[in-house]
């Protein structure tokens, strides 16, 4: 399965050698982002992110929504967001 799943920027990283990218928290997941199609976004905003990328920006509200649904299906964004996922309590 491969889903869009929604996170909220944390961090911002510019580097003119490469994409924008940011560090994004999915619910105590955080994982390093590519911002480049999403520009616009900055901390605090959240944005749905797929293989990576951030594909688009949402409000508060819809990716509440969206991690309820998720937190419902066992390890879900374990799975989505790998191994490598860098776990905040």
């Amino acid at each position: 399965m491969c889903l869009g799943i929604p996170g909220r920027v944390v961090a911002v990283s510019e580097d003119e050698r490469g994409p924008l990218t940011g560090t994004v928290d999915f619910d105590g997941i955080r994982r390093t982002v590519c911002l480049a199609y999403t520009p616009e976004a900055g901390i605090g905003d959240y944005v749905i992110v797929h293989v990576g990328f951030a594909i688009s920006q949402v409000d508060e509200a819809e990716a509440a929504k969206t991690l309820a649904v998720l937190r419902a299906i066992p390890d879900a964004l374990a799975t989505e967001l790998g191994p490598d996922a860098e776990v905040r309590s």
